[in-house]
C-alpha cells in the first residue's frame, strides 16, 4: 500500500489544482454537496486545514473556540487555500505526527485516523469541486483504491459527514464505487 503522507499529498494535489481552475464567476456556483456552493465547500476544506497545525499540536476543541468557524477564506480565497494547506501539509510532515493523539469533536483519535479522515475528504470534495466548476472529475487511480480500502475498513467518523450511499453499476469502476458510497453519482 501506498504511504498514507504520499496519498495525503496526492490528495492535497487533487483539491488544490481544483481551487486553482475556479473563475471568478464560479464561487455561487452549486456543488454535489446539496448545502454549499463553491464557496462554500473551498470554506470546508480550507477550514478543515486550519485546524491541522493547532490539532497536532495538542490544541483542543473546546479551546479553539469560534477562530476556525465562519468565513476563513476573506478577500482572497484561492490564497487562503494555499496558505491553509501548505501549513496543514507542513505540520503533517513532522517526525511523530502519525502517532499523536488528536482531540477532535468525536472524542480522541491518532494523528493516523486523522490523517486518513483529512485525505479521505479531500479526494471527495475535490471530485465535488471537479463537479461544480466543469474540470476533469478523474482522481488519481491509487488515491481511490486507497480511500475505498480504507472505507471498507474501519473509517471512523466518515458515515456521518457524507450523504448514505447509493446503488452503482455491477462492475462499476473504483471511482464511481468511492464516490456512490458516498451518496454521489458519477
Amino acid at each position: 500500500m501506498t504511504d498514507l503522507l504520499e496519498l495525503h499529498g496526492q490528495a492535497m494535489a487533487e483539491f488544490d489544482r481544483r481551487v486553482r481552475a475556479i473563475q471568478v464567476t464560479q464561487w455561487a456556483d452549486t456543488t454535489p454537496c446539496t448545502d454549499w456552493d463553491v464557496h462554500d465547500l473551498v470554506n470546508h476544506l480550507t477550514g478543515e486545514q486550519l485546524w491541522v497545525p493547532f490539532l497536532l499540536s495538542g490544541g483542543g476543541i473546546e479551546e479553539a473556540g469560534d477562530r476556525y468557524e465562519g468565513d476563513v477564506l476573506g478577500e482572497e480565497p484561492v490564497a487562503t487555500w494555499e496558505v491553509a494547506s501548505r501549513e496543514s501539509r507542513s505540520a503533517w510532515l513532522q517526525p511523530g505526527a502519525l502517532e499523536r493523539t488528536v482531540h477532535l469533536s468525536f472524542g480522541e483519535a491518532a494523528g493516523e485516523t486523522y490523517l486518513w479522515q483529512m485525505t479521505f475528504d479531500l479526494g471527495v470534495h475535490a471530485w465535488d469541486l471537479a463537479r461544480a466548476i466543469g474540470a476533469d472529475e478523474k482522481l488519481e487511480p491509487g488515491l481511490v483504491e486507497a480511500l475505498l480500502d480504507w472505507l471498507g475498513g474501519e473509517a471512523p467518523g466518515v458515515g456521518a459527514l457524507f450523504d448514505p450511499p447509493v446503488a452503482v453499476a455491477e462492475g462499476a469502476d473504483a471511482q464511481t464505487r468511492l464516490l456512490g458510497l458516498t451518496g454521489r453519482r458519477a
